[in-house]
């Protein structure tokens, strides 16, 4: 009876690992320390590490800390992603407005002309009738 019981404690983990379960674990711990070096690499080339740095960075220099540091960390971040569509808005505008002032400039340009057709400029001299 003690012989079953000890087989079973050496069947169910308890004894020490062997080489293969050794070599099995290195290369469990070497494929996810690859995905994560392709999970940083990703990260870093998409701005993130640089813009949770500058966050982080932000906080730790505010001399009255916030209340929530999460509170902060989102308004932060919201406040980037935001600040980038009105800027994308506001560049859409400007083209626009710019090319309508252009249009008009020109519109302007044809009726000052035509207009200078029937009546005479302001500072030339009246006409010999």
């Amino acid at each position: 009876m003690i012989n079953e019981t000890s087989s079973t404690l050496a069947g169910s983990g308890g004894e020490r690992p062997t080489r293969r379960h050794r070599t099995r674990r290195m290369a469990h711990y070497r494929a996810s320390d690859s995905k994560r070096e392709q999970f940083r690499r990703y990260l870093e080339k998409g701005g993130v590490l640089d813009s949770l740095t500058g966050v982080l960075v932000s906080l730790y220099e505010q001399p009255e800390k916030p209340s929530n540091a999460l509170d902060f960390l989102k308004q932060q971040l919201g406040a980037a992603g935001e600040e980038m569509e009105e800027t994308q808005a506001l560049r859409q505008e400007l083209a626009r407005l710019r090319e309508q002032c252009e249009v008009l400039g020109e519109e302007n340009k044809d009726l000052r002309s035509r207009l200078q057709r029937y009546e005479p400029a302001p500072d030339a001299p009246p006409a010999a009738e």
